[in-house]
């Protein structure tokens, strides 16, 4: 079967699946957090725009949907790669209003823009941080582990102007084998690292939530901090990939929030389903990625489910510092 014929195959099967709604098995009671300080930025618990998400009731639209938005258009211009083989990805912010590339950011974290990956059965995630020329060019060195459609996501603020997600799909060529979404679990293995999850993802309202790291069974009390934080969370609604970017409670050095073991964020889900989410943390030198399956209006797994499958090769090796 040649490339083409692949492709529209994969597209049929990905429509079919979408209309698949994924179970959660029976949980536990919802955690009361303690809040040890505001989000440190617009996007926690917050729309796509930086402004506060409102109390009960409906939540804005996620971030990443549209590939256009208050007046920039992300410019994929590597659209297709091929699966296995590391491809330079390039792409540019442009002003609608002048077609021209942005250039002008304001750092977020300590960088201009977070570009993320993540194949459409939500199995495979990178957080990247790409370099840009002086025209306004990003580009990031890519290899995605199989073929299919993927997702790309560059998460920016324009100098002057307010946060924004912008999302454009991307494909890998090649042989496609279909993914399940991993089952709901509230632990997670990577690296040797065990990670617990606790609390609930609530639609339409502020959701706390709870992330503690161990190693060989010993609490880690050390983190490192990624990015000016100790942890970072994305979460991806399963169907269109509706993008959340949210980030903890508290950062190093401002006298209340511990390196570790509990990374605590606040967030809004936009609706009700399966989500998948992704943190960030370091330790010991190495940003290493957990994941988590979880539905929007239900508590985590009871700890003695399963551990859900760690992330496969390269997907926490994706990062760039």
């Amino acid at each position: 079967m040649n490339t083409g014929l692949r492709i529209t195959a994969y597209a049929a099967a990905l429509a079919a699946a979408f209309g698949i709604a994924y179970g959660v098995g029976g949980g536990v009671g919802e955690i009361s957090l303690r809040t040890e300080s505001a989000a440190h930025d617009g996007h926690a618990g917050a729309t796509p725009g930086g402004k506060p998400a409102a109390g009960p009731g409906p939540a804005a639209a996620p971030g990443g949907l549209q590939t256009s938005e208050r007046g920039y258009t992300l410019d994929l211009r590597t659209p297709a790669v091929t699966a296995g083989r590391k491809t330079d990805l390039r792409f540019a912010v442009v002003r609608d209003a002048t077609g021209r590339p942005l250039t002008a950011y304001r750092e977020e974290h300590t960088k201009e823009l977070h570009l993320i990956i993540a194949s459409r059965d939500l199995t495979h995630y990178q957080h990247l941080h790409p370099t840009r020329a002086a025209d306004g060019t990003w580009s990031a060195p890519l290899t995605l582990p199989r073929a299919g459609v993927y997702r790309a996501f560059a998460d920016f603020t324009p100098d002057g102007g307010e946060g924004l997600t912008l999302g454009a799909d991307l494909t890998a060529s090649g042989a496609y084998a279909p993914a399940p979404l991993p089952a709901p679990a509230a632990t997670a293995e990577v690296d040797g690292y065990q990670v617990s999850l606790r609390g609930r993802l609530s639609p339409g309202r502020d959701s706390a939530l709870a992330l503690g790291v161990t190693r060989d069974g010993k609490p880690v009390r050390d983190l490192q901090p990624y990015l000016g934080a100790y942890g970072h969370l994305v979460a991806l609604r399963s169907g269109d990939l509706g993008y959340l970017h949210v980030h903890p409670n508290g950062e190093p050095g401002d006298g209340r929030t511990r390196p570790g073991p509990d990374i605590s964020f606040t967030t809004t889900a936009p609706s009700t389903g399966t989500y998948r989410l992704f943190l960030d943390f370091k330790h010991a030198g190495r940003v290493h990625t957990a994941a988590f399956t979880v539905r929007a209006g239900r508590p985590a797994e009871r700890p003695d489910t399963p551990a859900s499958p760690a992330p496969e090769s390269g997907e926490h090796s994706g990062h760039r510092h």
